[in-house]
């Protein structure tokens, strides 16, 4: 007969993590939960609980009067061409200053890297005074932009390692085969770091997606609107129905949970592949 050991620390270990998986998963419940309720139940006496009447007509009210509909589509819109754009350009770069030789390479590298330093707050207005004197505000450009602006530093940061530890000799065997540089670009590189560009993806997206302060700053025409901005906007002067909040919420969060379930495995690859490269 095995006999089980019992290894506490191997347990205690098990303890934490269910118990901060619970801690984590909480909010996410709380709020589905909270989108089935009426004002009284939600800032009564039942905040936590069960919603002693499932009201579907939260989720009917949100897109009442509103065009949450249209600024979810926005929302995806922006973020989908941030990401193509911020992806695309970023590895362009990294390619250049890691695999080509030239005598700036080291300063561009350093420039590009110095937008790490510069808080998103601080060039907020600069950004809104240059869209205006462009005419790309209330654009779908004055998000586009700024969101690819913003993310190309931290691509970089993470395409350049990948870059760096491939070995030239694949280079130089593509050029004998007649390959041009185009060719070496999206034939042999782009393909060698899909980690590097699935962990850019996804950080990208989180990031262009749950946005705020562009958002309500670039874009005044509700049509335009993002779904983080049309949800905000659902507060009423006087009184505000939390319960077609929370529903908004809970839409908004959908985009982000699927990525996380069909991506999660590529994402946790591409990090060990990261650290392993570095």
């Amino acid at each position: 007969m095995v006999k089980l050991k019992w290894n506490s620390k191997t347990a205690w270990l098990q303890l934490f993590l269910v118990m901060f998986a619970i801690i984590q998963f909480a909010p996410l419940v709380w709020l589905v939960l909270t989108s089935f309720k009426s004002n009284i139940e939600i800032t009564g006496s039942n905040v936590i609980g069960f919603p002693e009447k499932w009201l579907l007509s939260n989720y009917r009210n949100v897109f009442v009067g509103s065009n949450l509909g249209l600024n979810f589509l926005n929302s995806l819109l922006y973020t989908g061409a941030t990401v193509l754009a911020s992806g695309l350009l970023s590895a362009m770069v990294s390619f250049a200053i890691t695999r080509m030789q030239w005598k700036l390479s080291k300063v561009v590298l350093a420039v590009f890297m110095s937008g790490l330093m510069i808080p998103v707050h601080a060039t907020l207005l600069p950004i809104f005074q240059i869209l205006k004197q462009t005419h790309l505000l209330n654009t779908p450009w004055a998000l586009i932009i700024p969101y690819t602006v913003n993310a190309i530093p931290a691509a970089m940061f993470i395409m350049v390692g990948f870059f760096s530890s491939l070995p030239r000799e694949l280079e130089e065997a593509s050029v004998v085969d007649g390959c041009n540089i185009y060719q070496v670009f999206f034939k042999i590189m782009l393909p060698l770091i899909k980690p590097a560009i699935v962990s850019v993806s996804i950080f990208t997206f989180l990031a262009a997606w749950n946005e705020l302060m562009f958002a309500t700053t670039f874009i005044s025409n509700t049509k335009l609107m993002t779904i983080t901005v049309a949800i905000n906007s659902l507060r009423g002067l006087h009184t505000t129905e939390y319960g077609p909040i929370a529903a908004g919420m809970v839409i908004a969060t959908i985009p982000t949970i699927l990525i996380y379930i069909l991506l999660s495995d590529k994402v946790q690859k591409s990090i060990v592949a990261g650290a392993v490269k570095g």
